[in-house]
């Protein structure tokens, strides 16, 4: 059965990147912009690899790395190069999106959310300083630190320095 899926799987990557050249060959779009489909086919592959097998689940964080790179890519690659210089915090939430991927596709195991929140906030503050919204940094530190404090205070643990 596993055999079956494979083969299909790869027979659909085939015909992707099959018709990525013909559109190459006989069209004017060029392969300067195309080339992203040969990551992003890769990572979608490893994705619909991991819903094939669910034990697969080490196919999710580069199956979400390479896609969300690959639409990085795709954008600038249309739009222009120039703005890698303010998107590049996107390689960042890359792996944060790895990171989420595999906690709701595993165990829900809450050890996956801290690289994804910390990798998630250190991509949020680049942003926010390139495209100067840093005034509402305070305003996220806050909301971020009272979360954190009414979610330990509502879920009745105590503290490590309480008792």
């Amino acid at each position: 059965m596993a055999d079956t899926k494979t083969r299909y799987l790869f027979g659909i990557i085939l015909i992707v990147v099959g018709v990525i050249f013909l559109l190459v060959n006989f069209s004017d779009v060029s392969m300067s912009h195309l080339w992203p489909f040969f990551p992003l086919t890769v990572g979608i592959g490893l994705v619909l690899g991991y819903f094939q097998n669910r034990d697969n689940l080490g196919f999710l964080m580069p199956g979400v790395v390479l896609i969300t790179i690959s639409l990085l890519f795709f954008y600038c690659a249309i739009s222009g190069w120039h703005h890698m210089s303010q998107l590049w915090p996107v390689f960042i939430w890359a792996p944060a999106g790895g990171f989420i991927a595999m906690y709701f596709g595993g165990s829900r195991d809450r050890g996956l959310l801290m690289p994804a929140g910390i990798l998630g906030l250190i991509g949020f503050i680049f942003i926010a300083v390139n495209y100067r919204i840093s005034n509402f940094l305070p305003v996220v530190m806050i909301a971020v630190g009272a979360f954190l404090v009414l979610s330990q205070i509502f879920s009745g643990k105590k503290g490590e320095s309480e008792g």
